[in-house]
């Protein structure tokens, strides 16, 4: 079992940054690969980064690549970030972590195991 719990989120202006952090428990949690996905009004949860469980190897949505970086706490092992910057309108939206106990980082909802309650990210033209 594992539990994630977001923060970080708010309101920013565009061009900002924000910096959203997961926090994790459960005694596996390091061995899952975890992502970040994000949802705003009226449309679809959207994929925008992922992580392998050993932080080798991170992917990211065409719209967010480039401005947007996902880390984890090796250390730690118990925490995993996504820094925005360069933040536009269009990234407002409720973010969420989820973890995924497949065998490789994965881009798709469906194959996330656990999820985190979301953090809202509000970003003003």
């Amino acid at each position: 079992q594992v539990t994630l719990v977001e923060s970080g989120g708010g309101l920013v202006q565009a061009g900002g940054s924000l910096r959203l952090s997961c926090a994790a428990s459960g005694r596996a949690f390091s061995s899952y690969h975890m992502g970040w996905f994000r949802q705003a009004p009226g449309k679809e949860r959207e994929f925008v980064a992922a992580i392998r469980y050993n932080g080798i190897g991170t992917y990211y949505a065409a719209a967010v690549k480039g401005r947007f970086t996902i880390t984890r706490d090796l250390a730690a092992k118990n925490t995993v970030t996504l820094q925005l910057t360069s933040l536009k309108p269009e990234d407002t939206a409720v973010y969420y972590c989820a973890a995924s106990g497949r065998l490789d980082a994965t881009t798709r909802e469906a194959e996330y195991d656990y999820w985190g309650q979301g953090t809202q990210v509000t970003v003003s033209s």
